[in-house]
């Protein structure tokens, strides 16, 4: 393979900081739930996530997008955001945050098996044991010191249920819009268009009295600061180095993400991550990787 130009080297260097700028995203939305509840600390997040990206991407072009896009596309986009950080705002506790986090990052390998089920991908037979494998790294995250034990993962589950359920409604919403993204979108981008629908959503919601400014900490603060230029520097990096850099590299380094995430979220919300937990975050990259790579083989 030749070596790569200087300027895709840098375009690729670049977009690997996307995946460390994810990587914080669990553990700064939960400060900000954290410290202005539901809505109002997030509205303040994305309108100034909206401000980044409008400065380094620009207004998107909506005339350009189809109708199915606009009306499909987007709301699953924003429909995954709600859940994200509704599932870490009802989490109880740093450490349910770091579970409801992982369970989040099901959707590497949902991306590979949707694109494989609806969007004509082929792929080796190796996809479907790397799809189990997540899920059996999930097993893993959520059964802690106890291992996987049926009756004690339901009682585990059982204690908040809608936390782990809405993680796992954002996955499939995440994986499902990156295909249709993928389809439907023609090149453009809607990064902006999806932010800005966020951060109506949320305002609204802090209008209707679910969070409030007044309360906010230092550390509510700079997790609001932090996480707008961590998420819009993420999607604005992703896409440099996508266009110009080594897509086969970044779309490996992407599926560390959650290691980078529980790293991050140990050191800024004091999450304490055992080792039958590291087990099962890298049993999901592994299988995230597994299934990555059976698309590769028919390239």
């Amino acid at each position: 393979m030749p070596p790569l130009r200087e300027s895709s080297t840098k375009a690729t260097l670049i977009g690997l900081s996307a995946p460390i700028c994810w990587g914080m995203s669990v553990g700064l939305v939960r400060g900000i739930t954290e410290s202005f509840g539901m809505a109002a600390g997030l509205a303040v997040f994305n309108w100034v996530t909206c401000l980044f990206l409008l400065l380094t991407i620009g207004l998107p072009e909506i005339r350009k997008f189809s109708r199915k896009f606009l009306f499909i596309g987007i709301p699953l986009a924003n429909f995954y955001t709600v859940c994200f950080c509704l599932s870490l705002y009802l989490a109880d506790g740093e450490q349910q945050t770091v579970e409801v986090g992982m369970i989040n990052y099901l959707w590497p390998c949902l991306v590979v098996l949707f694109a494989v089920l609806f969007n004509g991908e082929r792929a080796r037979w190796w996809l479907w044991p790397g799809v189990v494998i997540s899920f059996f790294g999930v097993l893993l995250v959520l059964g802690g010191e106890s291992d996987i034990q049926p009756a004690e993962l339901y009682l585990h589950i059982q204690q908040n249920p809608w936390s782990y359920l809405l993680a796992f409604l954002g996955a499939v919403a995440w994986g499902a819009y990156s295909n249709i993204v993928r389809a439907w979108a023609d090149g453009h981008n809607p990064t902006l268009l999806v932010f800005f629908i966020d951060a109506l959503v949320f305002t609204s919601l802090w209008i209707a009295g679910y969070g409030d400014l007044s309360g906010g900490t230092l550390h509510g603060w700079i997790s609001v600061v932090l996480g707008a230029i961590a998420v819009g520097g993420a999607y604005a990096a992703w896409n440099y180095g996508m266009m110009k850099g080594n897509i086969t590299l970044l779309g490996v380094s992407s599926y560390f993400t959650p290691v980078l995430s529980c790293l991050f979220a140990s050191l800024w919300i004091g999450a304490s991550i055992s080792g039958p937990f590291w087990l099962g975050v890298g049993v999901i990259v592994a299988g995230s990787l597994l299934c990555w790579s059976s698309t590769i083989a028919v390239r």
